[in-house]
């Protein structure tokens, strides 16, 4: 602990502080995905460097039944006269709230209520297109409501500056993913003066191109973004990020696997590579471990007993797989397949597969409930499904476990089962959380075909858990980049993945897991803790200068250097 205060020390002394840094996305306060990780793990650090400057600006979707969990409405020394003398003069009638969001560093939060916005979107959309060629007419789907926010986040960040007078002063603006485009272009409109950030996490045509199972990276050179944009419907999304991207005065990604994508698809290559470092505060130590694994694994072999009939051997070799669900993308086909290949390779132990990835749940089986409490030992009608879906029928990742036909009965040397559900400790049939959970595996496979960092694979080594991930994921490039070295000397096993080479990839994740079940407890326990070393080397505190760096270019460009 000591030297990461001495890392941000170091960083305080050295680089321009600004008077207000400003980080708004989609995910402050509401966790939607892994930007949520990247932020709420980093702002500890952030903080450390920069204090009560540090304001982070989240949509407000909550309301008095259903209230955030992470956020403390709470009176804030820096913003207190504005929230009491300009905040109620908001234009539109946009409202906010000010407070703490709940994590490590406790930082500023203003959360706003950007309903007010639809009736207004006709005239910006309209300034958009005047001022950045922004096309608004093709929106669709989320683009609207993203948009709203972004705006009324332009219009706090301009009310707050102007009423503070900081004009002429060192503030910037950093702004999350094409979803609060609009927000930095809004800013850049009118407050010349304030240093503006853009990170995409990942493109929107590049999700898009591999979404729709089109192969990105062998033909990378060969794509123009505006073209595919069109092509795949993506016009309005697509062309409010590359002006994000071309009009930030500092622009970042998070690996240079996606560099490479905002050079070719953005057509800007971004200034600094900015990777998703990680915040071990909740992670178990040493002492604690045993016990976490140890609940971690009755938990989850109590469930598999209630849900299959059977009762799985303790020396159970327990493997997942979690994530987004884009079956895709994500390799869950992959990881399905390589599942099947397992199977017929007669592994020496039972195996349990995991697919940790949230779908359209509709409830969890009471069947199961029923099942765990009266402790049958006969097993459910359909043995591979912890919660009911919505559409159940169309639903891939099920379908394709049936197809593979995993029956999941006493004689199944290898099982899968499908927990659809987000792991937030009241999901109804395991009421833990995933991190809770975490610790009862013993090894994780993220074999992503898009993956422009990957917190997954990470948050695994982090919890002593080896894994197998790709080529194709920022994370696996940095591993590969700053160890260059096998799963024995790191807990990371990078499979090579390309447009055509699926099938070798599924035997090189077989290959990987059967050496893992082979391997004598001694071993493995000492692969734990290479797998935990390799992620100290990710902690955000060798990552933040990065950051940093972005910061001290955006201000360069004001202040003439």
């Amino acid at each position: 602990m000591q030297n990461n205060q001495q890392t941000t020390d170091k960083i305080a002394t050295e680089h321009a502080l600004p008077e207000l840094l400003f980080e708004t996305s989609w995910e402050v306060c509401n966790k939607v995905g892994g930007i949520y990780t990247v932020l709420s793990t980093k702002a500890k650090t952030l903080h450390n460097i920069y204090g009560d400057s540090l304001m982070f600006i989240g949509p407000d979707v909550w309301t008095e039944e259903t209230p955030s969990p992470v956020f403390t409405p709470v009176q804030v020394r820096q913003l207190q006269k504005w929230a009491k003398e300009e905040a109620p003069k908001l234009p539109y009638g946009l409202k906010v709230r000010i407070g703490r969001w709940e994590i490590p560093g406790r930082p500023i939060a203003i959360l706003v209520d950007f309903k007010p916005m639809y009736q207004h979107k006709d005239e910006f959309y309209g300034m958009m297109w005047e001022k950045f060629k922004v096309d608004s007419l093709h929106a669709y789907g989320d683009y609207d409501e993203a948009s709203a926010f972004a705006l009324a986040s332009g219009l706090v960040i301009e009310s707050i500056v102007k009423f503070k007078s900081l004009q002429d002063k060192a503030v910037i603006a950093h702004f999350d993913e094409w979803t609060t485009s609009m927000g930095l272009l809004y800013t850049k409109a009118v407050l010349e003066n304030v240093a503006t950030v853009f990170t995409t996490h990942a493109t929107s045509i590049g999700r898009s191109i591999c979404g729709n199972n089109k192969p990105l990276y062998g033909y990378l050179k060969g794509y123009n973004g505006d073209q595919m944009a069109q092509e795949l419907n993506m016009q309005s999304k697509h062309s409010a990020e590359k002006a994000a991207a071309h009009q930030a005065d500092a622009f970042t990604t998070v690996s240079e696997v996606t560099a490479t994508e905002c050079d070719q698809l953005l057509e800007r290559r971004p200034d600094v590579v900015t990777p998703n470092g990680f915040e071990n505060d909740f992670v178990p130590s040493d002492r604690q471990w045993p016990a976490a694994r140890k609940a971690a694994r009755e938990k989850i072999f109590q469930v598999v007993c209630a849900l299959t009939g059977v009762k799985l051997p303790e020396d159970t070799f327990v493997i997942a797989t979690s994530g987004r669900c884009e079956y895709r993308n994500k390799g869950i086909d992959l990881f399905l397949d390589s599942m099947a290949r397992l199977r017929d390779s007669n592994p020496q132990k039972q195996v349990l597969a995991l697919v940790m990835v949230p779908a359209w749940v509709r409830a969890c089986r009471t069947d199961l409930q029923s099942a765990m409490k009266t402790c049958t030992n006969e097993g459910l009608s359909d043995p591979i499904i912890t919660h009911m879906l919505n559409n159940q029928d169309q639903d891939a990742i099920l379908n394709r476990i049936r197809q593979l036909g995993f029956g999941n009965r006493e004689d199944s040397q290898v099982m899968v089962v499908d927990i659809p559900c987000y792991l937030n400790g009241n999901d109804g049939i395991f009421d833990m959380g995933y991190y809770q959970l975490l610790p009862g595996l013993d090894a994780t496979v993220f074999p992503s075909y898009y993956e422009p960092w990957g917190y997954t694979p990470l948050e695994s080594v982090a919890f002593g858990v080896p894994t197998i991930t790709t080529t194709l994921a920022g994370f696996g490039c940095w591993v590969e980049e700053t160890f260059n070295a096998p799963m024995q000397q790191t807990g990371v096993d990078v499979v090579r993945r390309d447009d055509f080479n699926y099938d070798q990839a599924k035997e090189d994740i077989v290959s990987a897991l059967i050496s893992l079940i082979a391997m004598d407890p001694a071993k493995r326990n000492e692969l734990r803790k290479k797998a935990q070393q390799t992620a100290q080397a990710a902690l955000w505190t060798n990552f933040i200068n990065d950051y940093v760096k972005a910061y001290d270019i955006a201000l360069g460009k004001h202040a003439g250097k």
